[in-house]
């Protein structure tokens, strides 16, 4: 067995910001697991840039976690990892095509339960 040096654990991410739970607007889409987005992903496709039009966050994160729903009931139980698309708008020209991953894994370093992260491809 190797002695562990350090863990960062998914609490110590969330409470740093580095993680974003939204496990509760994905169980309103009908996600079973806790939800957890990368800072990253929130500020880029969560929050709306200043002076963009006919957008609002609860929306724009309920594309992405309803998207997310629909690839899962397409992967039919198979993998751990799953690579998916939506459109965003971050600008008021037409909304682009951007991919996100997500994972399923233990909760936390102390429990297994399964939870999701989502994140931009290569971020992990």
């Amino acid at each position: 067995m190797t002695d562990i040096i350090y863990a960062y654990t998914r609490k110590q991410a969330a409470q740093d910001g580095e993680q974003v739970d939204v496990s509760a607007t994905a169980a309103e889409a009908g996600i079973r697991f806790p939800v957890f987005l990368t800072r990253r992903v929130f500020e880029t496709y969560v929050i709306v840039p200043p002076k963009v039009r006919w957008q609002e966050e609860a929306g724009r994160l309920w594309d992405i976690l309803s998207m997310l729903r629909f690839a899962i009931k397409r992967l039919n139980g198979g993998g751990d990892r799953i690579t998916y698309a939506l459109y965003v708008a971050n600008d008021n020209r037409r909304a682009k095509l951007v991919k996100l991953t997500a994972t399923c894994g233990p909760l936390d370093i102390d429990d297994p339960q399964p939870a999701i992260t989502i994140m931009m491809p290569g971020e992990d």
